[in-house]
């Protein structure tokens, strides 16, 4: 029986997790760092706040958003591999204001209008429903709060477009062989970065999940994007 999608991407990141950070670094040439640090800049993100990250994995946004809230904030992680979840307890220890939850994207297990800010970083193209996964996280973040997604995308620079796929389909496999051993995952990682929506088209699903004033910026030609949208205040 062929499995669902929800079931392929368990096995791919509780197989991979303990190679998940290094590799991020080798397939973006450290790129996603810089992706990350921009987007948080546009969020400027408040002390004291709550946010809520989703698909957390080894928990690395989880933290930046904990540095930004400072102390007196909360941040939930949520991922539902737990081993990807073990590697990232072991990096917030030094911060009482993160828990990482095991719990899925797709049912978030808390009450509506909780959080500031909900991101989701480099996980949205793994879920089964994109605009479920949209419509929950806007379900649970304040109104006037903000959902932020950092995400591979499609370059519509003619010519870079077709250099990226070829890069995603047969290097960044390679990468995996070589530096975790997992050719079959990061093959796997490949055609969901494929299948993804471009910018234009999430912004219509960010639209679709009742989000506003809804805005994206592309990193590196397109390789990666960042959308933001806004809860509207009742």
């Amino acid at each position: 029986m062929a499995k669902t999608k929800e079931e392929h991407v368990h096995e791919v990141f509780e197989s991979i997790s303990d190679n998940y950070d290094k590799m991020n670094g080798v397939i973006s040439f450290q790129m996603h760092v810089g992706w990350r640090n921009d987007t948080m800049k546009h969020m400027a993100v408040k002390p004291g706040t709550k946010a809520l990250d989703v698909c957390c994995g080894t928990a690395d946004w989880t933290i930046a958003l904990a540095e930004a809230v400072g102390e007196s904030g909360e941040v939930k992680g949520l991922d539902f591999s737990q081993n990807m979840l073990k590697v990232g307890e072991q990096k917030v220890q030094s911060y009482p204001q993160i828990e990482l939850i095991h719990g899925n994207a797709m049912e978030l297990p808390f009450p509506d209008d909780t959080f500031d800010y909900v991101t989701i970083g480099f996980g949205l193209r793994n879920v089964p429903d994109y605009l479920q996964v949209l419509k929950e996280m806007h379900r649970v973040v304040k109104p006037g709060g903000m959902v932020v997604c950092l995400e591979t995308s499609q370059s519509e620079i003619p010519g870079y477009r077709q250099l990226f796929r070829f890069y995603f389909k047969y290097i960044m496999p390679i990468f995996g062989k070589i530096f975790a051993k997992s050719y079959k995952e990061y093959s796997w990682l490949q055609e969901s970065a494929n299948d993804f929506p471009g910018m234009k088209k999430l912004a219509a699903l960010f639209e679709q999940a009742g989000l506003e004033k809804v805005t994206y910026k592309a990193y590196s030609g397109g390789a990666a994007a960042m959308h933001m949208g806004f809860k509207k205040v009742r």
